[in-house]
């Protein structure tokens, strides 16, 4: 057993001291899974501690991301973390924050809001396997054995920590189903049944069988140890899981009964301290439990037996983490990977340059097509379109979807790239916590549902959002322009959520031309980002080489509504306010499908006299806030019109943009009444976002001035 109880004392030594110091902190929760995570860091984990990045690492994921103590413990006995600096944990400047986030270079995401780590840990499994397999996504970057087996002896394998009480989260449970459906070898929990919660006995109590008994029932293999603080048993068990998963295609959960605050007589096994730290007097006491410590002890952890390579380095694998701060990149890789950018952008470029859809201006609007062109298209469907051609050029993309892909049109890249495809069923939390996994092996997710279903992975997005995940959301059938369906699957809400995210990117194209370039565009963004789709079919109304720039818009003028793309917003001589700056315009302002009814709404108005642009504001987030301002100084009024709640949406990303300004009066116009089932034109005339009820807007306020 090499020097494990002495590792294991120091490790509870670093818990004890760092807490104490920082007068904060989980040390009870982290006390208990001392055995279990020492014997895995020191005897049977493999991780080349200089090269992070590198694929033939395991991954471990603390999904009880409160034991933060123990985390930051291991890696110091492991040598790559001072006493200095572990005497900063939980200080404002220190990477060793709280609950592990992405400033410390060894976390794989960040933890904390229990029940996402099993889904995480199932991302990363699947990615694993897909880059040592004969799938699409190869693993160019490491030199790897040809072909091992998931669960072989080359193969990296994902440790994820739970704690008893987090089991109840039903997340956990979507993540256990889907990683037996999708055979997850590679993938071994290991659970901290420690029987205590945070205020009380957790839901099983003592009962760790029929925990056992549940997880085995889903298709997994699970290893029970009675007494979690024994090495022997747990070295036992360590190496019976790892060598079944070499020839099983289950994943695995090894379940360890352990004591809350082990190893301190007074916190073992007692209610009340979660989160409670010792104070000096009783640091003193618990330390002479403990008895002689080796302070100066450095333990190694086994580097994988592939090594580290940078010779089978291509663009298939562009995205791995080497900017990441803990990661040593050579001239020549950062040579290749300038290279891969080039030509990647330059087929980005191209594909922006073409188009499914084409429709001459004149056609704008008219029932009837021109032979061979499509002049309604949905949204949605040409999402699913345009993500068959990005799939083409971007090796690296990988499309998965909720059970809804025939609506959202994601089985037409599953029939195309069925490899590249996860079907994630219902369970949409797991589908977005899984996706984090995915993207932290460097590829490029696209998570596909309707809008409504997104709001309730508002968690598991934000901590995405914190992992600094690239993520394209797609948000299919939103708001109310779903009709009959009713509004339990009207998507209202779903702009405000992604728009509080720092950093975020939400698009909301109102063409099948705008949804493909914007799709396009998203793939080279960073961060999470937000493209919402329709379901009705709407005219197309944009020409193949219009351009969609992120943070941009385009502006329909009343004197002229051919389309122009807007960078200097102005007046000009044929528009009917003319020359005289004092008798200014109308300018409504619109995104996605209310684009379509401001613009049937402007030709009527210049029926009635009324001069009204019509700016398409399909970049949300950023705005294009040098044509809004434009816009405001020329404006009479302005009104605002969205398929969405009128709180957190366009109609505020407006006034936000044009806050620090003198503006005209801004009419927001959106759902305000709670919908119901209906038709499209019955729902936008009962929310007042139809072309006649703008008209109707219009002309009561004009009249006013």
């Amino acid at each position: 057993m090499n020097n494990l109880p002495e590792l294991t004392k120091l490790v509870r030594y670093h818990i004890l001291t760092m807490t104490t110091k920082a007068r904060s902190g989980h040390a009870t929760s982290s006390l208990s899974a001392v055995e279990l995570m020492t014997t895995l860091f020191f005897k049977y984990l493999r991780f080349d501690l200089n090269h992070p990045e590198n694929i033939n690492n395991d991954r471990v994921i603390f999904s009880k991301g409160h034991a933060s103590p123990l985390f930051y413990a291991l890696y110091k006995v492991a040598g790559v973390i001072t006493e200095k600096e572990l005497l900063g944990y939980r200080t404002f400047n220190s990477t060793l924050e709280g609950h592990p986030t992405m400033r410390f270079p060894f976390t794989e995401a960040p933890t904390g809001s229990l029940g996402q780590g099993l889904s995480v840990g199932v991302g990363e499994a699947l990615a694993l396997q897909a880059r040592i397999s004969n799938n699409p996504i190869k693993n160019n970057h490491y030199t790897l054995n040809a072909n091992p087996p998931a669960g072989g002896l080359n193969a990296s394998r994902v440790f994820v920590l739970l704690g008893d009480g987090e089991t109840s989260e039903g997340q956990i449970w979507e993540a256990i189903e889907i990683a037996a459906f999708y055979k997850l070898n590679n993938l071994i929990a290991l659970v901290d049944f420690n029987r205590l919660g945070q205020s009380q006995q957790t839901l099983l109590g003592v009962d760790i069988g029929s925990l056992a008994r549940r997880v085995a029932s889903f298709g997994w293999r699970t290893y029970i140890v009675e007494n979690g603080h024994d090495l022997e048993l747990l070295d036992k068990a360590y190496s019976l899981c790892i060598k079944q998963s070499q020839d099983s295609d289950k994943p695995a959960m090894i379940l360890a009964k352990t004591v809350k605050g082990k190893g301190i007589s007074f916190w073992e096994d007692k209610n009340g301290y979660h989160g409670v730290v010792l104070k000096q007097d009783e640091l003193k006491k618990a330390l002479k439990e403990l008895g002689k410590i080796e302070t100066s002890l450095i333990a190694k952890i086994q580097k994988p037996s592939v090594n580290y390579s940078q010779e089978k380095f291509s663009c298939s694998a562009t995205r791995s983490d080497t900017t990441h701060p803990a990661i040593k990149s050579s001239a020549s890789l950062e040579c290749e990977l300038r290279k891969f950018s080039i030509a990647h952008n330059n087929k980005i470029k191209a594909l922006l340059r073409t188009s499914n859809y084409e429709l001459p201006a004149c056609q704008r609007f008219t029932a009837q097509p021109m032979a061979g062109r499509r002049t309604n298209v949905s949204t949605r469907k040409a999402f699913g379109e345009a993500l068959v051609k990005l799939g083409e050029i971007d090796s690296n993309l990988v499309v998965m979807d909720a059970d809804v892909q025939n609506s959202t049109y994601t089985n037409l890249f599953a029939k195309k790239n069925p490899d590249r495809f996860y079907q994630m069923f219902i369970a949409e939390q797991n589908m977005v916590s899984v996706a984090l996994g995915l993207a932290k092996m460097g590829l490029v997710p696209v998570v596909s549902t309707f809008a409504s279903f997104l709001t309730r992975t508002s968690d598991q997005i934000r901590m995405a959002h914190l992992a600094g995940s690239h993520i394209i959301f797609n948000g299919s059938h939103g708001g109310v322009s779903v009709g009959p369906d009713g509004p339990s699957q009207m998507g209202l809400e779903d702009i405000s959520l992604f728009r509080t995210l720092p950093n975020s990117t939400v698009l909301y194209p109102a063409d099948a031309v705008a949804t493909e370039k914007l799709l396009i565009e998203a793939c080279n963004l960073p961060g999470i980002v937000y493209l919402r789709t329709q379901r009705p079919e709407t005219p197309v109304i944009y020409g193949k080489d219009e351009m969609f720039p992120i943070g941009g818009s385009h502006v329909f003028y009343s004197s002229n509504p051919t389309l122009r793309r807007v960078r200097s917003y102005q007046l000009n001589s044929s528009h009917p306010a003319k020359q005289n700056s004092n008798n200014k315009i109308i300018t409504i302002i619109a995104c996605g499908i209310t684009v379509i009814e401001s613009l049937k709404a402007q030709k009527e108005l210049l029926k009635q006299k009324i001069a009204a642009d019509v700016i398409d504001c399909y970049s949300i987030k950023p705005i294009d806030v040098q044509v809004l301002k434009k816009a405001a100084e020329q404006s009479k009024f302005i009104i605002t019109v969205e398929d969405h709640y009128t709180t957190g949406g366009l109609g505020d990303a407006v006034l936000e943009a044009l806050a620090d300004i003198k503006h005209p009066p801004i009419y927001k116009l959106g759902i305000t009444k709670t919908p119901r089932s209906g038709t499209k034109e019955e729902l936008f005339d009962y929310e007042g976002i139809s072309d006649k009820e703008i008209v109707k807007i219009i002309r009561r306020e004009d009249s006013k001035n």
